[in-house]
């Protein structure tokens, strides 16, 4: 394996889904399929730097739950992204309490019960900040 392929989003609204990866995660959409389908159902594609996300119209998650999702964005980034999310009518979940070091993080639901993750950290910071020497 080399490296992260892709990943998907079920949504009950493709343009929904659309407007809220565009703002909070300044997204490129760079594929919509319409009604010509040639996977499960309509689809979308985006990407984020690199990051290839798809989104496909489907039934919302039923449940929320802590699985998520976390997208690295720079601290100076912070507060735009927030007022982004913010704007959007999106709910934000309080986050898991933190030790100073190991960046921050905005946690917030889309309309389909997915939980998503702007973090200004990365892996080497925080295990330097949790004592881990020699991890990488």
């Amino acid at each position: 394996m080399s490296a992260l392929s892709h990943i998907t989003f079920i949504v009950q609204n493709l343009d929904r889904m659309q407007t809220i990866l565009e703002k909070v995660l300044k997204a490129k959409c760079i594929y919509a399929s319409g009604q010509n389908t040639f996977s499960l159902s309509e689809e979308r594609f985006f990407l984020v730097d690199d990051v290839w996300i798809g989104v496909m119209k489907g039934e919302a998650l039923s449940d929320r739950s802590y699985n998520h999702i976390a997208f690295k964005i720079e601290d100076a980034d912070f507060d735009g992204r927030l007022a982004e999310i913010n704007a959007l009518g999106l709910e934000i979940r309080p986050p898991r309490p933190r030790v100073e070091g190991e960046g921050r993080s905005i946690y917030f639901y889309d309309d389909d019960n997915h939980l998503l993750e702007l973090h200004t950290g990365t892996l080497k910071q925080r295990l330097a900040r949790y004592g881990v020497k020699d991890a990488f």
